[in-house]
């Protein structure tokens, strides 16, 4: 991941154009008179080797003759000129370049990426739109308008996409901080462009439409630490079942390639948009920063109030919020009593509050002032039909100062055309919000609700984890090794139970395989009836489908005629099946028990996902189901079955109890384990795993198996907890442990800062105070592995309740791996013991083992404890002190 010289693409000093042309609608004309005439105060040059005079200009006839090597090279040429450019511009010093030319072929593409390497060269393209920046006047690509300046960043693999937007955006007066089309994204791809937007002070939100991505964990890590810091939109296309077909499990069939997509923005904090009209409502709506308010009051804005002078259009609204799972406000009494003041008798007395067709100015004014007697947080959404009675202009200047000044989040809808133009364009001046349709705005504050949802899960901090479980890896390892052995990929049922079992899934009680009738009935009576019959054929897919299942025998004569009468079935419907035997089981009768299904498959992108829904035989008809990306924590694992529509079922319903939710979390978050510790796992089914107020069983197991490992925690879209970096050393009179940060460690962490002495927190390194938000301290805890460590040292407390942390050191590399700066704060009371220097070796051997080049920070030059342990330690000071009374320490790694 490298965001590398992305600053001279994206904010060069110079551009150079070649295969500019004056030849009218070619691609060297089109892109030549946009980056000529878009006002770009550095220096531009055309390069074509046949015109000396582009318009007035001097054209160039090579890169050789350019009076200085350009910082962004734009190259409208032909397929076999580009990597011979590409490389001379190299060794010129150009550090960007955009490749508008189309057709190259894999050949041609391995040559550019050849040529470009040696010298850090970026590559936007091929076959791309280009790329637009509004407040420095550039546009280099062949869109035929240009953008205003604005907050939004557009990232596009469409270049069709990136003009239609600025079409809109155009009529609608929104403004970008960029436009870039990626093209082939043969270098520049999506996780590099979101590094570089996450930082750019210029962009509040970032709108991304995806068809592929290459590099999931790339793509994730980037998306999740952007954000954390603003929103990011995504509208994918490209949905496909295609990837069902050669499924062989229940969880292959469901777990379908745009579901896991779906889970991937979820985990990312990311809101998805289904499509191009939604991206732009969306668009609309991130253009106004008070309808994207952040934290805990943010998160009770959904509640939504809707005033309106039409009685159909607030039912609209009504509708629209249904739909959008929205909820309606409650207007309290206080506020009834204040409208009932203001507006006529015949007015809604309800939420859409109709103040009548025939209402004056002064009755806008007066009913929006009364909704404000509730100081209860939420969305008001005025909707304005036209009438004769007031020009909709008139109303808007009246409303417009109390809509900016309201304590609800305000967004308007003006329903028409010509009539209510003015008044939309006073709003869009006025900085609010405005839409055609009550619907449009509902939906716009709908993805405004998930978005926040998504947000939560991102920065939730999981409760205290429950003592580890006894994990009995040989029991796990154990059956793999014997299928494989044997040439099988599928497990059988009891060794499928045995390695859930293993990890502290709850199955019935099985016996093994039984290889006749006889044997069958012999195991029915040691486990004691009734019992179910299953039959063993490892080949078979899902036995009930070929009468391969009875269950409820209730003695010997049942279960040796069920054996029989199956052996027959099978063999008539499966003539070649493998048939090994059958298992026997005890029959689990549970009246009030839910049949889900929990499953996990390797998603050819994204790697391991896990589903969950209801099961039962009838699961791909219901598909009832939901997918995430392991790893899980309960909290993940709770909003993983609330996305479905069986959670309503487990909170109980008439007389049946709830069920237990907890004991189906820890279901999944033990598959999410054995999914990180067993890479050979490629499929997994538990169908059904029935669920009631007593907990969970799992009824039936399927597991299939790879001997080339294609799963494990190294396929993790996100990357789990290291857990391989902890250990145990003693210190002082104490044995402590150093291990990296988990998200658990809030509460700690929030006591290790309150006993940090006021002038540790000024020395700081990553604190600026000890009071800190909820929301900074997820920061601090719920780190990204892949791109930032955090290594603590705890003890246990004096009390024996629970641990302390003592000390903390954290590291946030660059993108490109370069450069790590660092900050280490130690508890002010045992500071004096060289616990510091313990935590910085350990984040020192861990950086080289990652391949960081440089560990950098900065340092109070008061601040001697630290310099001392940087010298100790074969830090160099900077040439360069980056302020007045700060030192730069460097370590070479």
């Amino acid at each position: 991941m490298s965001t590398r010289h992305l600053d001279s693409l994206f904010e060069p000093r110079s551009v150079a154009v070649f295969g500019a042309s004056d030849r009218p609608s070619s691609l060297g004309a089109t892109v030549w008179a946009n980056v000529a005439g878009s006002g770009f105060e550095g220096p531009v040059w055309a390069v074509n080797p046949r015109r000396p005079v582009l318009g007035g200009e001097r054209a160039y006839a090579r890169a050789a003759d350019l009076p200085e090597a350009p910082e962004l090279a734009v190259l409208c040429t032909p397929p076999d000129t580009v990597a011979k450019l590409v490389a001379e511009l190299g060794k010129r010093g150009t550090r960007a370049a955009i490749v508008m030319t189309a057709g190259l072929s894999p050949r041609q593409r391995s040559a550019v990426q050849d040529a470009a390497r040696p010298h850090l060269l970026r590559v936007l393209g091929p076959d791309c739109l280009g790329l637009l920046n509004p407040r420095l006047k550039l546009n280099a690509s062949f869109a035929h308008v240009t953008a205003a300046p604005g907050s939004l960043a557009f990232v596009s693999q469409s270049g069709a996409l990136v003009t239609a937007l600025l079409d809109w955006a155009a009529a609608r007066g929104v403004g970008f901080s960029l436009f870039a089309a990626l093209g082939e994204q043969l270098d520049v791809d999506f996780g590099d462009l979101i590094d570089y937007l996450a930082s750019d002070a210029h962009t509040r939100a970032i709108l991304l439409y995806v068809e592929t991505v290459t590099d999931a964990r790339k793509f994730m890590s980037a998306a999740r630490a952007a954000a954390r810091n603003k929103p990011v939109l995504i509208v994918k296309a490209g949905r496909t079942q295609a990837g069902q077909r050669a499924a062989a499990s229940h969880t292959g069939v469901l777990a379908s390639s745009d579901l896991v997509f779906d889970a991937a923005i979820r985990r990312a904090g990311m809101l998805r948009v289904q499509t191009l009209q939604e991206l732009f409502a969306a668009a609309e709506t991130l253009s106004h920063p008070r309808l994207t308010l952040r934290g805990p009051a943010a998160v009770q804005r959904e509640r939504l109030t809707v005033l309106t002078n039409g009685g159909g259009a607030g039912v609209l609204a009504a509708d629209a919020a249904q739909a959008a799972d929205v909820t309606l406000a409650e207007p309290s009494a206080a506020v009834y009593a204040a409208l009932d003041r203001v507006l006529p008798p015949r007015w809604s007395r309800a939420n859409p509050v109709d103040i009548v067709g025939d209402a004056p100015v002064q009755r806008y004014v007066d009913a929006i002032a009364a909704l404000h007697t509730d100081a209860s947080p939420g969305t008001l959404l005025f909707v304005h039909a036209p009438t004769a009675i007031v020009p909709a202009a008139e109303i808007a200047r009246a409303v417009i100062p109390s809509l900016q000044r309201s304590p609800l989040q305000p967004m308007t809808c003006w329903l028409g055309g010509d009539a209510v133009r003015e008044a939309r364009a006073l709003c869009h001046a006025a900085g609010l919000a405005t839409y055609d349709t009550p619907e449009d705005a509902v939906r716009a504050l709908g993805m405004l609700q998930t978005y926040r949802r998504n947000q939560e899960l991102l920065i939730q901090t999981p409760p205290a984890s429950p003592p580890e479980p006894l994990w009995h890896a040989a029991q796990v390892h154990a059956p793999i090794d014997a299928a494989l052995a044997e040439g099988r990929e599928w497990l059988t049922e009891p060794e499928a139970k045995a390695v859930l079992a293993a990890v502290g899934v709850p199955v019935v009680a099985t016996h093994s395989v039984a290889p006749e009738p006889e044997a069958a009935v012999a195991a029915a009576q040691a486990l004691g009836f009734p019992v179910a019959l299953k039959i063993v054929a490892p080949e078979l897919g899902h036995k009930s489908d070929i009468g391969g299942v009875a269950l409820d025998l209730d003695d010997a004569a049942s279960v040796r005629d069920a054996a029989t009468a199956m052996l027959r079935r099978v063999r008539e419907r499966q003539p070649g099946a493998a048939i090994t035997g059958f298992s026997v089981q005890t029959m689990v009768r549970r009246a009030s028990g839910l049949e889900l299904i929990v499953g996990a498959t390797l998603d050819p992108l994204f790697g391991p996902v896990i589903l969950f829904g209801a099961g039962g035989t009838a699961v791909e008809v219901v598909a009832d189901r939901a997918v995430a990306l392991p790893p899980l924590n309960r909290p993940l694992a709770r909003a993983l079955i609330e996305r479905t529509r069986v959670a309503r079922l487990l909170a109980g319903w008439r007389d049946v109890p709830a069920a237990d939710v907890d004991a189906v979390c820890d279901v999944l978050v033990r598959v999410s384990q054995l999914l990180a510790d067993e890479p050979r796992i490629a499929e997994l089914d538990l169908n059904p795993l029935l669920a009631d107020a007593h907990g969970v069983l799992a009824l039936d197991a399927r597991i299939r198996v790879d001997a080339r490992g294609p799963g494990g925690s190294r396929r993790f879209a996100i990357r789990p907890y290291p857990s391989d970096l902890s250990e145990t050393v003693a210190w002082q009179d104490r044995q402590l442990t150093l291990r990296p940060i988990r998200p658990e460690d809030e509460p700690q962490h929030l006591e290790f800062l309150a006993r940090l002495d006021p002038n540790d927190v000024r020395m700081r390194v990553f604190y600026s105070r000890r009071s800190i938000e909820h929301s900074e301290l997820a920061r601090l805890t719920q780190i990204d592995y892949e791109r930032e460590m955090a290594f603590v040292a705890t003890a246990p407390k004096a009390d024996g309740a629970g641990e302390e942390t003592l000390g903390v050191v954290r590291a946030l590399c660059d993108p490109d791996n370069v450069e790590a700066e660092f900050g280490i704060v130690v508890r002010s009371d045992i500071k004096g013991g060289r616990l510091g220097e313990r935590l910085m070796r350990k984040l020192i051997v861990y950086l080289k083992a990652r391949g960081t080049q440089r560990l950098v920070a900065t340092v109070l030059s008061e601040n001697r404890r630290m310099l001392d342990l940087a010298g100790r330690l074969g830090f160099d000071y900077d040439v360069e002190q980056p302020e007045p009374g700060t030192r730069r320490i460097v370590l070479t790694l």
